[in-house]
């Protein structure tokens, strides 16, 4: 079975996470990929991976991540967060990224860090 990654951004980070995902299509098509919905259909549309769409960060789909990680679904979470503005949704961000402390999930809020996490990951892959 193959290992479940997400790939979530901020609006004012959609773009970068496209950018990050065209350089690394070929690592990241070798897993399963989830997202929030915007995101989601970003990286069907701009990159052609294979992405299940959750639903929006503010409607839900940043709990639908904490709930797989609490079930030790996902294998790794790619955020990249807007640091300069602030979210109607911040509460689900913090949560999110304190489950994926908690549960020793990899975890990625930039590019430096989503390469080095995707690398790791890929090696085990």
């Amino acid at each position: 079975m193959s290992k479940i990654i997400a790939l979530v951004a901020h609006d004012a980070m959609k773009e970068k996470l496209v950018e990050w995902a065209q350089n690394h299509k070929e690592d990241l098509s070798k897993f399963q990929i989830v997202a929030t919905g915007t995101t989601g259909g970003k990286l069907i549309d701009e990159v052609g991976l294979d992405v299940k769409r959750l639903k929006s960060g503010p409607h839900g789909g940043d709990a639908q991540l904490g709930a797989m990680i609490a079930e030790d679904r996902l294998n790794g979470l790619f955020f990249f967060i807007d640091p300069l503005s602030s979210m109607p949704h911040d509460v689900d961000v913090k949560s999110l990224v304190r489950l994926a402390t908690l549960y020793d999930t990899p975890l990625a809020v930039n590019r430096s860090t989503a390469t080095a996490v995707l690398s790791q990951l890929a090696l085990e892959a």
